[in-house]
């Protein structure tokens, strides 16, 4: 019993010698006996009572304590950051700091920086940050997002495009799936270097592959842009083309490019596809490049005639009259008359009706009926009537030409309602069917002189008599020079004697041409420059120089100067008829009024050729 009680006693000791070792939060044992376990305790120290809190120093006594911010007003800020970590070196900054931050945090960090632009600060944080481990021992990973700012921050430091595509690369061994935003860095860098051919093939990888890399807008825009800096229409047609399906909008900047490369390499058939296929779709209808940018493309369009883009142009400018008009504090935006004028010439050329009535009607917008179109207005819209054939519109252009100008003085009258000059264009259309067409014109002026109210011009009847000289027809001319008194009841003027004398002039009829000279001259009506001329003409067509040469000296007496046409004419008939004391007189006119005549080596050698049959 002895023996067994000692067993169990060892046993207790040992079992309170283990306890104790692995709770050291218990001073003493908890003993089963009735009496109070006596092993020897350690006796604590006793402390010294606690002094009481000392007063701050005097102010006055100037004490340091004061700078170390002693009950200071405006404490000063701690840093949270470690003494020791400001001491470090930059790398060794943002190694610790890698240390420190998880998915989110490193996100924002980035975030921060890329404000400041910290791009190399960003790439060497990233670097460090994915080799070290996060709070559960493991390699951090990065999600897309994070990596893209990685590949943002190497782009910006000067990374090439094949250093990107190595680190696109490389997004596998991470488990990410690059995004449409990850090829797009690449593809900024691959603009920045002009490298086309892998542009356009990194643009077909990611059509290729899945929706997390589809191309955007950006993408597009990017490779689009590229060809056009590098004169590579047609491709970028077909990625424009591929754009526009995709349901993206062309961009601005992109279309800027497109006009420059297209004007440059004069492919303005392109510029109008391309815009014609921004009208079709409804994401691209508003279209609409800048005022100077529209004034630049109109004026191209108009030098190489090319209509559909000069239309182009001017509708995109009528885009932004409206806009202006409808702005809250309205912009009247008005379209350089100059620029219609051009218009409506193209037009002429171009035999563009759209252009035409595009340009007329945008200039009347831009003059919103506060003063009448200039004279080269309405004679360029009747030229370009008459090159379309569309008489009746023509004749009503004069019309409105003549009731907006009619009251002007004299001088200024004959010159912009010459059929000679002025009017020319519609004289030319009168008679491009012959008698057919002339008599048609003559016709509708009569049913017009009898309307309500009538419309009588004697401009648009000596379009018809001078027409009818074009013609070789002196009978229909000059029933047309006596039908203004007799059927319209008006005074023929100037321009109606001169296109009867061009008539008889032009059938050798030099007598009856002269007679007609003498007639306006006995009425009172002054003569102008092209009444001499067309008397010198009549002349020379019979071989009378020297009659030819005593107009001339009448045109001198009456204050009118012989133009160099008008010498050479002479000059030619008079060496042909060796009449050098004639031609003489034509040099001491030249030199009177400063000509320089030249010579005609090219028209003689044609005139003194012998045309033989010796070697047929």
């Amino acid at each position: 019993m002895a023996s067994q009680m000692a067993i169990l006693s060892r046993a207790r000791k040992t079992l309170l010698k283990t306890l104790n070792h692995h709770n050291n939060h218990f001073k003493a044992s908890i003993s089963t006996f009735t009496f109070l376990s006596q092993e020897p305790q350690l006796a604590e120290p006793s402390l010294p009572p606690p002094s009481p809190t000392p007063l701050p120093p005097n102010p006055a006594s100037g004490s340091p304590l004061y700078n170390e911010n002693w009950r200071s007003p405006i404490p000063q800020a701690q840093s949270i950051i470690p003494l020791g970590f400001l001491h470090q070196s930059s790398s060794s900054r943002l190694q610790a700091l890698s240390q420190t931050l998880d998915v989110p945090s490193l996100m924002n960090v980035f975030a921060d920086w890329m404000t400041s632009q910290r791009w190399a600060d960003m790439n060497q944080l990233f670097e460090f940050w994915i080799r070290s481990l996060d709070k559960n021992g493991k390699p951090n990973k990065p999600d897309v997002n994070l990596y893209n700012h990685y590949l943002r921050a190497k782009l910006m430091i000067g990374a090439s495009a094949g250093e990107l595509l190595d680190l696109v690369a490389q997004m596998e061994d991470y488990a990410i799936i690059p995004n449409t935003a990850s090829f797009n860095l690449v593809l900024k860098a691959m603009y920045q270097a002009r490298e086309t051919e892998a542009a356009e093939k990194l643009l077909q990888r990611m059509l290729q592959t899945g929706k997390e890399s589809m191309p955007d807008d950006e993408s597009y825009e990017l490779v689009v842009g590229m060809l056009f800096l590098t004169d590579q229409i047609d491709a970028a047609l077909r990625y424009v083309d591929l754009t526009l399906k995709s349901g993206y909008m062309l961009s601005m900047r992109v279309f800027a490019e497109c006009v420059r490369s297209c004007v440059n390499k004069g492919r303005l058939d392109a510029l109008v596809s391309i815009i014609e296929r921004c009208k079709t779709m409804d994401q691209n209808k508003a279209l609409s490049p800048s005022w100077n940018m529209c004034i630049f493309i109109a004026d191209i369009a108009m030098q190489e005639d090319n209509s559909k883009l000069a239309f182009y142009a001017l509708e995109f400018m009528a885009r932004w009259i409206a806009r202006g008009e409808n702005a809250r504090g309205p912009v009247l935006l008005s379209v350089d008359e100059g620029l219609v004028v051009s218009a409506l010439g193209t037009a002429g050329r171009t035999y563009s009706s759209t252009l035409l009535d595009a340009s007329w009607a945008i200039l009347r917008r831009s003059l919103r009926q506060k003063k009448a179109p200039q004279p080269e207005s309405y004679l360029a819209k009747i030229y370009a009537d008459a090159a379309l054939g569309n008489l009746q519109r023509a004749f009503s252009t004069l019309h409105e030409f003549e009731t907006a100008y009619g009251n002007s003085p004299k001088e200024a009258e004959e010159d912009i309602f010459s059929p000679f000059t002025s009017l020319h264009p519609l004289v030319v259309a009168s008679s491009k069917k012959g008698f057919e067409t002339l008599d048609t014109v003559y016709f509708q002026l009569e049913n017009l002189s009898r309307a309500d109210p009538p419309y009588k011009s004697v401009a648009a009847l000596n379009c018809v008599i001078l027409g009818c000289a074009n013609i070789w027809d002196l009978d229909r001319a000059y029933q047309t020079f006596e039908a203004i008194g007799s059927s319209f009841g008006l005074t023929p003027d100037i321009h109606s004697y001169n296109a009867l004398m061009y008539a008889f002039g032009k059938l050798k009829k030099t007598f009856e041409a002269s007679r007609v000279f003498e007639h306006l001259t006995s009425l009172g009506i002054k003569p102008n420059a092209m009444s001499f001329s067309l008397l010198v003409d009549a002349h020379l067509i019979n071989r009378d120089q020297k009659a030819a040469l005593s107009v001339i000296e009448e045109m001198i007496n009456a204050g009118f100067a012989p133009s160099k046409e008008i010498l050479k004419k002479v000059r030619r008939r008079c060496i042909r008829e060796m009449d050098y004391e004639s031609n003489d007189q034509v040099e001491s006119l030249a030199r009177k009024f400063k000509i320089r005549m030249g010579t005609e080596n090219r028209r003689d050698m044609l005139f003194n050729l012998q045309y033989s049959t010796e070697y047929a």
